[in-house]
């Protein structure tokens, strides 16, 4: 017993000089500061994060993402820092640990490189934020409207209502189109009518169609103007600005009703023939 007693268990101290009144009351002391400095900064890490997070939820033109980022950062950092103190108080050197961590992190850091390179991204997108919450947008041949975006990826809602997740490096190395930024769009068709049609006439029933939906803008001004002499028609380029939230059903409406129009006014609308001549043998 007494050999097991003399045992070094740490920094050259032994079992009997860890049983010994004044070395059990600075221990139990050490433990009482350790959960102290521990709830106290679990306390002062979630009221500063709620206090982040609140900017956010508070003001309409701020992104709630960005805030919740910052705010799981804030307490990550103190909840570091507490650990740092506790290892202090049992009079762990935590220097050496740091740098120990350090290296190990590089060591991760090159075995997931795929894996942080969608995080770099993530902090880039969420602070950067070409995209927010509620966005439709394109990205990589990929279109639908943004739910959230992580630090390793962006969720989207397809057209058809499917879940899209794209991996934040192809998004950050990749052309984003949002559709969601700016207020109007601007609405484009082709419509082709015969060359035997009096044109001015044919514009007219065009713009006069077009013009007539309220969705339709009269600044910037319209534009309707002969493009092209095709193969079996006279194209008119078609260009009118609406609201963005409007775009898609005033768009396929226009088309609809364009062509209607032409019809009631007998103006011919030309599709492509194909003439065989057989040839007796």
């Amino acid at each position: 017993m007494e050999e097991l007693l003399k045992t070094e268990i740490w920094n050259g101290k032994s079992i009997a000089d860890y049983l010994t009144l004044d070395m059990m009351v600075s221990v139990v002391g050490s433990i009482a500061s350790a959960i102290a400095i521990l709830v106290i900064a679990l306390l002062v890490s979630g009221w500063i994060s709620r206090r982040i997070r609140s900017i956010g939820e508070n003001h309409a033109k701020l992104d709630d993402t960005l805030f919740n980022f910052l705010s799981n950062i804030a307490r990550y950092v103190v909840m570091a820092f507490a650990i740092l103190f506790v290892l202090n108080t049992f009079g762990i050197q935590t220097t050496s640990m740091v740098a120990a961590i350090g290296a190990a992190g590089l060591a991760i850091g090159l075995a997931l490189q795929g894996t942080l390179s969608n995080v770099a991204a993530g902090v880039m997108l969420i602070l950067f934020r070409p995209i927010k919450v509620g966005d439709f947008v394109e990205i990589n041949d990929k279109s639908g409207t943004v739910k959230d975006v992580t630090l390793n990826f962006v969720e989207m809602a397809s057209l058809s209502n499917t879940q899209v997740i794209v991996p934040n490096s192809e998004v950050w190395g990749n052309t984003i189109t949002n559709y969601s930024v700016y207020p109007t769009r601007r609405a484009e068709w082709t419509f082709g009518v015969g060359y035997g049609v009096n044109l001015a006439k044919a514009e007219k029933v065009i713009r006069d169609t077009i013009m007539a939906d309220e969705r339709a803008h009269a600044e910037p001004e319209p534009f309707i103007q002969v493009s092209n002499l095709g193969g079996s028609s006279v194209d008119f380029l078609v260009r009118v600005w609406c609201d963005r939230t409007e775009y898609l059903a005033f768009k396929t409406d226009m088309t609809r009703k364009v062509k209607e129009a032409l019809d009631e006014a007998d103006i011919d609308i030309p599709f492509p023939t194909r003439t065989i001549i057989s040839q007796a043998s």
